[in-house]
């Protein structure tokens, strides 16, 4: 009987053991596998300097393993080798200094990057020593067309907001739009608002229709062109007035032209009195003078009578 107990309390203790290794958690979303470095296909951008420095713009649409290759002609001096290495953004690019030895007159320098994610554009320099560097711009296709001047539409209209990408730049996979929010852009979709907004793509062009236009719409709105290695931005000004807006300055305009016009009749006024007041005090004058004069002859006859 003792034996049993046993067996059984060594049974419950192998259980409980057992259930503490239970991972009871709630598997959260596999994420997707990254692209292999190794499978990525590979591409080659060479400049060859004979200066001091050259920048080269470089379109990607796509992950890719790029080598880039610098050759420097050199200077007057001719070094037997001097010191090259690369800088990512205006940094050093860590374990990339190497000595550079002159072959056949000319300097050369190569590295491979691994270009995966729009993290990975951006400015790439090859330098060497303090003589020379050659600067490589990585990005996504860009959008030329920039309207400088903001659209203007009315409170309880529909505006019609465009982008393009340009003919000779590869067409993108698909455009998003977004409206600025502060410093964060929040995207549209068409599908939580489908009476507010409605966007129409077309290859290398893309619009959004916002209807029922309040003030609160006004502001900016970017337009983004997708590609495989990143999302090129272009950004539209909408600025939503009231009907009343564009009479401002008319009535602006019609209060100076009357406040004028008061000025001038008040003036005008104000001289006429002054010359009737003027008027009356000559005419006054001119009665007494006539009156002086008419008084003055039967004076002196009278005068001249007591004499006789």
């Amino acid at each position: 009987m003792a034996a049993s107990w046993k067996r059984l309390l060594f049974h419950i203790l192998l259980l409980l053991v057992s259930c503490r290794h239970i991972n009871t958690k709630t598997p959260g979303p596999t994420p997707p596998p990254l692209v292999p470095i190794s499978s990525l296909p590979t591409d080659e951008r060479s400049v060859s300097l004979k200066g001091e420095s050259h920048t080269e713009n470089v379109e990607l649409l796509n992950p890719v393993n790029l080598a880039l290759q610098c050759t420097w002609t050199g200077n007057q001096n001719k070094l037997p080798n001097i010191t090259g290495f690369w800088r990512k953004d205006g940094d050093e690019v860590e374990n990339s200094r190497v000595t550079v030895q002159l072959e056949g007159d000319e300097y050369e320098l190569k590295r491979v990057f691994s270009i995966v994610s729009e993290e990975s554009l951006g400015s790439y320099s090859c330098v060497f020593g303090s003589e020379a560097k050659i600067e490589f711009v990585l990005a996504a296709p860009q959008i030329g067309e920039v309207r400088d001047k903001p659209i203007v539409s009315y409170v309880g209209d529909s505006v019609v907001i465009a982008c393009k990408m340009e003919e000779t730049k590869p067409k993108p996979g698909s455009w998003n739009w977004y409206k600025a929010n502060g410093t964060d852009k929040e995207q549209i979709f068409v599908v939580a608002e489908p009476l507010r907004y409605e966007i129409k793509n077309e290859e290398r062009k893309t619009k959004l229709v916002v209807h029922n236009l309040t003030e609160a719409d006004g502001g900016l709105y970017y337009c983004g062109a997708v590609y495989a290695i990143s999302t090129t931005m272009g950004h539209v000004e909408l600025k939503v007035i009231s009907f009343q807006e564009p009479l401002k300055p008319f009535i602006a305009i019609v209060i100076e032209v009357i406040v004028l016009v008061a000025a001038i009749l008040l003036y005008e006024k104000s001289q006429s009195k002054k010359n009737y007041t003027e008027g009356n005090g000559a005419t006054d004058q001119m009665n007494t003078m006539t009156q002086g004069e008419n008084n003055g002859p039967e004076g002196s006859s009278s005068t001249r009578q007591r004499k006789i």
